[in-house]
Formats: C-alpha cells, structure tokens, sequence
C-alpha cells in the first residue's frame, strides 16, 4: 500500500521535479557561491509548510516529522554546486553561466531530493520517526561542505540512526540502480610539488642543476610507492596531471611544479604513503643537486557503506523498482565528500542510473556533454522516500 502511494506521488510530481532540475541545470552555481539554489530549495519547503534551517551559508535542511510518534531518525542529502566547466550541449535548459556547468549531476541531486520531500510531507499522517532532509553545499571544492555541515551540527539535534545518498551514474542504464555493501570510494589527497634547481642555458648544462631532470626521476619513482610499498591487495593510484617547467628550448627553468593525486581504501596506508612519498621526492631531489617541496592537501577520506543499513536500502530498491532494475557496484576510485558522513554514522551511497544510449547521455561526469535521461527522476525521487520510510521502520 505505501509503495503503490508513494509510486502515485512520484507520478504526480515527476513534471515538476524535471522543471527544477532544469532551472537549477540552467543556473547553476560554484561551491560555497549556492546562494539562488539554496533560495529556489527554501521557496518549495515554503511552499510546501515544511520547516528548515540554515547552515553552511548555503546549505539547507529541512525536517519532515511523521505524525505517528517515534524515536527514528533518518537523514537523507543531496549536493548542490556546479563545476566550472563550460557546457556543450545545446539544449533549451543550457547553462546561463558562462564557464559553470552542472556536469556531476548536483542538480538531479537537489531536484531529486525536493521531490523525496513532497513525497513524504503529504505521507507525514501515515508514517512514523523523522527526516531530516539535507540539501549541502559545495561537494566539489575541499575541505567540501559535508565537513563543514558535521561541525555546524548537521547531524545533531535530532540525530539521525543513518544517512543515505544517491549520485547520478550514465554508464547505467535509466531505471536502474547501483549498491555496494562495505568499502566503496576511495580517499583523495591533492600533491602540490616544487623542484628548485639551477636554471640557466640549455647548452651548458654541467653549469645547472637541472629541476626538469630532476622532476622526471621523482614521477618515475614514486610510482614504486604504489608497485612496491602498498598492499596489492589494496588499490591505490597515484596520478601526475600537470607539470610546469617554465622554460623554453634552450633555457633550463629554476624549478618546475608538479601536481597530482593520491587515492586509496586504508586510511593507515594513506598516512605511511604521505610519509613515504614526501621522504622519496625530497631525497631524490637531494641526491641531484636540488631541493624539493612536498605539499599534501588532505581530501576526503574513504566512503565505506554499512552494512546492515546498505542492505536495507538494496532491498527496498529491490521491491520498488524490481529485481532486475538493482545491479551490483565495484568499488570506484573516485571521491564523495559524502565520505565523512559515512565515517561518523551508518550511511548508504547508492548510483542513480541515468544513461540512455539513444538519448545520447552515456557521457561520463565532469565533461561538457554531460547530460542525463530525465526518466531516471521517475526512479529517484520515489525510490529514496520508499528508502526513507523503510528505514524508519514503517
């Protein structure tokens, strides 16, 4: 019975949940800059007599209490900024920000998510426990804003038993969904690196120290940081993505910088490769004549989906949607500042399918043709409030 209402209710706002996703996809907003989405978010919680708060600067949470008295809380999130990518598709709901984009999908999250609460405020006679909803800011920027949420008290008063989360994924199909029960993405960790050496001409080069050479046999090396320290049993990637030797043919630069990645599944694995990488590089640099700055930025730690509460959600999905519709995840190298949610309660991450070949939106996220199948908000805003109410028990 409440999932033939609940499934009637996602009928009935399914126009409207593809309007707010288009308008927040047509203006969308940089981390920590969401302030028209959070006002567009706060208009429809007013709208629909359901009390929020602020927090963040941006953020927004909402609360919906089932009439029926009960001590269970549960939260669910949606992120809401955009990247600065400039779009590509050429689609009435376009980007109006030039260089802005909703390229991660952060708009099907909020509009989702809106639709999850009017979903269950017109079920809130019929349901007992509490939902908290929270609309975050800024999961593309470190340190992210769920880590700024936590310390505001996001999940305080009340405190939600459990949290879950969906994210958009176009290389599943639309109306299917994706779990994974334990470890599921990994930490990320940004490497900021000087080589200082001795420029001169590219002629004389016994006359330099040459940071160019020197930043070659550090790339090299450290990938034995990977290949011969870590456990092969637990993935890790350590990726170089930009190197910046300002010189020219003939002129040997006095220092090249150098950035990168780190991600990994073992948090105490994490700390020792900080240590190890840093140790190799300065030593490397050293023994050539040179110096070198090793700086880690910590990122997010890895998203670990518990158990009990993961299977749970799998199997509500499993009656919404239909076995054949929920598929098994890998574990994904990728960050989600959903992470240090799932590091302090019981959390649940789960992928959205929205790809549809012949619809063209099986581009990857964070890429300018990034779009999605709006069938798939059929599926996401039902399926987290038949999640929710689950969870809560009813």
């Amino acid at each position: 019975m409440m999932k033939q209402k609940i499934q009637e209710l996602a009928a009935k706002i399914y126009n409207d949940v593809v309007g707010y996703r288009q308008h927040i996809h047509a203006n969308p907003e940089l981390s920590f800059k969401e302030f028209q989405t959070s006002m567009f978010i706060k208009e429809k919680l007013n709208k629909w007599g359901i009390e929020y708060s602020d927090m963040a600067n941006t953020g927004v949470v909402g609360l919906i209490k089932g009439n029926i008295p009960s001590d269970n809380i549960i939260a669910l999130r949606a992120d809401m900024d955009a990247l600065p990518i400039h779009e590509a598709n050429d689609k009435p709901y376009r980007s109006k920000n030039q260089g802005v984009m909703h390229a991660c999908g952060h708009d099907v999250h909020t509009s989702s998510l809106l639709g999850t609460a009017y979903i269950l405020n017109q079920l809130k006679d019929e349901f007992a426990g509490t939902i908290k909803l929270i609309f975050q800011p800024a999961e593309e920027l470190l340190p992210g804003g769920a880590s700024i949420m936590i310390k505001e008290g996001v999940l305080e008063n009340p405190k939600p038993q459990s949290i879950v989360g969906q994210h958009v994924m176009p290389l599943i199909d639309s109306g299917k969904v994706g779990f994974r029960s334990g470890i599921y993405m990994a930490s990320t960790d940004e490497l900021y690196v000087t080589v200082h050496g001795k420029g001169g001409h590219g002629a004389q080069p016994h006359q330099n120290i040459d940071p160019v050479l020197i930043t070659a046999h550090i790339i090299v090396a450290l990938q034995q940081i990977v290949s011969r320290n870590a456990d092969p049993r637990l993935p890790s990637v350590l990726s170089f993505g930009k190197v910046n030797a300002n010189g020219a043919t003939n002129i040997i630069p006095n220092e090249v910088k150098l950035e990168g990645t780190f991600r990994t599944l073992n948090e105490e694995w994490r700390n020792e490769a900080h240590r190890l990488m840093k140790k190799m590089a300065e030593g490397i640099a050293e023994s050539m004549g040179g110096s070198c700055t090793f700086d880690i930025h910590r990122g997010y730690p890895f998203l670990i989906n518990e158990e009990k509460v993961t299977a749970n959600a799998r199997a509500c999905a499993e009656e919404y949607l239909g076995v054949e519709n929920v598929i098994d995840l890998d574990i994904w190298m990728a960050a989600e500042d959903f992470a240090y949610y799932s590091q302090v309660t019981d959390a649940c991450f789960y992928r959205l399918g929205t790809g549809n070949v012949e619809k063209g939106t099986t581009y990857s996220v964070h890429t300018p043709n990034f779009d999605i199948d709006e069938d798939a908000l059929k599926t996401s805003t039902g399926l987290m409030a038949y999640i929710a109410l689950k969870q809560l028990g009813n």
